[in-house]
Formats: structure tokens, C-alpha cells, sequence
């Protein structure tokens, strides 16, 4: 070959290596995926169980298991990139978390990131994936929850000292002491007197039991609920406000509260009819704040369960969009509580239909004199958490967050004050009326 055509060859073969260079650094970006990136983390701890959300930019595999001596929970994230946010996890737990001791994360091995609990005991873990729902992308969810379920009851039953707490004072010791500070006197029967138990009726000199009040401040955790233009959240306001009705409640002779949450977690909507069941609840409170598409919308309402369809559109869009909770809040589809589900199902209940249609009518009438209603009739829809066939139950509507002047009334601690005043009003009216039946522990009123 002559010099003259050696610069070409020279040339040919530069480019020619260039392009091999140029394949080896394209050829993965377009023949293996690129790293999911995590959006967020966010974590909600609670008495009940604390959760851990992952939020990805796109579906995560994962796996998961449990490692003995000391307590941990390891999560494997398969082509997962760890960036800013997984390392900020450490910092997101607080020392009073009752289950997690603290947490990391790193690079395993290539193309795995692992994420290490370490927990302060020994818990049952779920772990699942959620798609895409509401403003949230693809999450992993990991549920932390102790190998004891916590027992509802135990809220209703609340250590005084740490005299008290230290001698381990039995329920019945509680309720004894509660009913004297009370000026009451505390009777235990085995049945009420047949007639009275018949009429579901009671006189002065008939003892009444204590009356049990559930109260479920609307969604919590994952789910915020309505979003006010300020920025504020239903479930700070819901819960806000089912605090101060419990402590009404609480401060009441004959009568006692229990909430479903008492923190900011999520509870799926058939969990919150389960904790009113297991303390056999006289009534089920659920408390939320309206939202519209137009701002103008205000005023107070109260709902009940329908078996025939909604009283109205409006109704029946707010119904699907309360059902929506567990959608945003994220549910484990895999866990099945069939005793639950049965009763989900069973809406042969006209009786309890019939009390909640009463003691929302009574509530509807006294948030009247604090707020405008938006609506002057109780209103009924199919609301999932309304669906105990043995528990009146109603929904409230305290106000539209979606209004700016009513978003600004429901922040404003005197306002919720008085919503909680109102539906203790409303609640003592009817069972003022309607006393419940008589029968196990009871209490005598003076």
C-alpha cells in the first residue's frame, strides 16, 4: 500500500474504533432499563402499627425478610438508584416511634439497594406494592405491626397516675374509681329487666350502662383527605376536632369515647368499623370537612347509610369519594378479614338505619346554630364506613375546607371547639330520648 493511502486507512480505522467506543456507551442506555428513581419516603408512626412508604418513579421490586438477634426487617430494592432521598431515611425516624429503632440504607451488591429496620421488638410485617392512586406514583408499603394486636378497649381505659399505671389497676378498678369521682354509683348486672330490655327504654331508677361513643377522625397517614386552597389537610382538622369531642365526651356522666385513630396513620375504612364492634360502641361518629369544585360551596352536613342509593348527586359523589380512602391510603388486598367482610355485607339493619336516621337529625339541628347547613335534611348515601348492620352511625360534614372563609373557620381552634360542643348536644338529645339497652356493666345516674 502506498503512503499516499495509509492516512485514509489510518482514518478509517479511527473512526472505526470511535464508533465501537460510541456503541459501548449507548448501547445500555438503550438495551438495559435505566435506575427507578425514589420520589419519597415518608413514615407514620403509631401505637397501632407504623408505616413506611416508598414512592417510586416507577414499580419496585423488592423483596423482603425478617432477621433474628437483634430484630430487623431487610428490604431488598432491585435496580433501584440510591440517591438523596433514600439516604435522608435515617432522619426520619423519631425516637418515640414505638416499633423502629432506626433505620438505614446502602448499596448491597450491584443493581441492589438495601434498606435495614432495626426494631425495638418483635413485630409482624406486611409489605406490598400499590399502584399509582390519587397524587401518588408507584409505592411500597411496609406495615409494622406488633405481634399483639393492640385492643380497643384499652383507650377506653385511661391510667389516671403512674401510682395507678405501676399497680396495674384492673378495668373494673378504673371504671370504680371513674363512676366516684363522677358522684355516681357503679352496678354490674348479669341481664337488664326484660321489659326494659324489650322498650330498649329507662327510668330514673333503672341503671343505665355506660354509654360507649366511637369517634373516627376521617383519613389520616397516607391519605389527607381534602385539601384546603391555604393548604390545609382534612385529617389535621378531623382529627383536631375528634380530640376535643372525646374529651367532651370523656368529661360526661355515663358516657365514654374511644377514637379509631389518635394519631396521624391510616385506617382502612372496614378496621374503623371493626374497633367500634370490638367495644360494642352505642354510636359511631365519623368526622370529615367537604370539599367542591367551587369554592362558593359551604355550610354543615350530616349523612347516614343508604340501602337504596344516594338522597341526592352530591351525596352519592361524596360517598365514592370517601370509599376512595383506602385507595389512597393504601390497603392490603392480601389481608382478609372474612368475620369483617361478612359484616360489611349484611345490611339487614333497619332498626340501627332508623336510630341513625334520629341522632343525625338531632346533630344536623344543632350544628345549625353554630354554622350554616348546606343541606337541611339528613342525607343518605352508601358510605362504606357507615356499614356496621349493630352500631347507629353517622358522618359529618363539619364544614367545606374548600371554602377559603370556612377553611380559615375550621383552623381556628374556637371554632373547633364549638363543633365539638354541637355534637355532643346533638349525641346527649337523642340518647336523652333513646337510652341504650341495659344490660352487662352499668352505671347508675343520679
Amino acid at each position: 500500500m502506498s503512503e499516499q493511502h495509509r492516512p485514509d486507512l489510518n482514518r478509517r480505522r479511527l473512526l472505526q474504533a470511535g464508533g465501537a467506543v460510541m456503541c459501548l456507551l449507548v448501547t445500555p442506555v438503550g438495551l438495559v432499563q435505566a435506575a427507578t428513581r425514589i420520589l419519597a419516603v415518608r413514615v407514620w408512626p403509631a401505637q397501632d402499627y407504623t408505616r413506611i412508604t416508598l414512592e417510586g418513579a416507577a414499580d419496585l421490586k423488592y423483596s423482603h425478610q425478617i432477621v433474628k438477634d437483634p430484630e430487623r426487617l431487610v428490604v431488598d430494592l432491585e435496580g433501584v438508584e440510591f440517591n438523596s432521598v433514600l439516604q435522608s431515611i435515617p432522619g426520619k425516624i423519631s425516637e418515640s416511634d414505638p416499633y423502629i429503632k432506626l433505620i438505614r440504607a446502602g448499596r448491597n451488591r450491584p443493581g441492589i439497594i438495601r434498606i435495614v429496620v432495626e426494631l425495638k421488638s418483635e413485630i409482624k410485617p406486611q409489605v406490598f406494592s400499590l399502584p399509582p392512586a390519587g397524587d401518588y406514583g408507584h409505592r411500597l408499603v411496609l406495615d409494622l405491626y406488633p405481634t399483639e394486636e393492640r385492643d380497643p378497649l384499652l383507650a377506653l381505659i385511661e391510667k389516671r397516675s403512674p401510682e395507678e399505671a405501676a399497680r396495674g389497676a384492673s378495668g373494673e378498678d378504673e371504671l370504680a374509681r371513674l363512676a366516684k369521682e363522677r358522684g355516681q354509683t357503679q352496678t354490674v348486672t348479669a341481664q337488664a329487666d326484660p321489659a326494659n330490655r324489650k322498650t330498649g327504654r329507662g327510668d330514673k331508677s333503672t341503671p343505665l350502662r355506660l354509654i360507649t361513643i366511637a369517634i373516627d377522625p376521617g383519613h389520616g397517614g397516607e391519605d389527607p383527605g381534602a385539601v384546603g386552597p391555604r393548604g390545609t389537610y382534612e385529617k389535621n382538622i378531623t382529627l383536631a376536632i375528634g380530640k376535643l369531642l372525646k374529651a367532651r365526651i370523656d368529661a360526661e356522666p355515663g358516657m365514654r369515647a374511644m377514637l379509631t385513630r389518635d394519631a396521624d396513620f391510616f385506617v382502612p375504612l372496614a378496621q374503623r368499623v371493626d374497633k367500634a364492634r370490638r367495644v360494642q360502641a352505642d354510636l359511631f361518629v365519623s368526622i370529615h370537612a367537604d370539599a367542591f369544585t367551587r369554592p362558593s360551596a359551604r355550610g354543615s352536613s350530616v349523612f347516614v347509610l343508604s340501602e337504596r342509593g344516594a338522597t341526592s348527586t352530591a351525596a352519592r359523589l361524596l360517598a365514592q369519594k370517601e370509599n376512595a380512602a383506602d385507595l389512597i391510603g393504601g390497603v392490603n388486598i392480601n389481608v382478609k378479614d372474612n368475620h369483617l367482610a361478612r359484616t360489611l355485607l349484611d345490611l339487614s339493619q333497619t332498626a340501627t338505619l332508623n336510630d341513625s336516621l334520629k341522632v343525625a337529625q338531632a346533630v344536623l339541628g344543632e350544628l345549625g346554630n353554630i354554622n350554616q347547613l348546606h343541606k337541611t335534611q339528613v342525607e343518605q348515601a352508601g358510605f362504606a364506613v357507615l356499614k356496621a348492620p349493630d352500631i347507629p352511625s353517622l358522618l359529618v360534614e363539619t364544614a367545606f375546607i374548600s371554602n377559603p372563609e370556612e377553611e380559615k373557620r375550621l383552623n381556628n381552634p374556637a371554632f373547633q371547639k364549638e363543633m365539638a360542643e354541637a355534637l355532643l348536644r346533638g349525641i346527649k338529645l337523642y340518647f336523652a330520648k333513646n337510652p341504650p339497652l341495659s344490660s352487662g356493666r352499668v352505671i347508675a345516674l343520679n
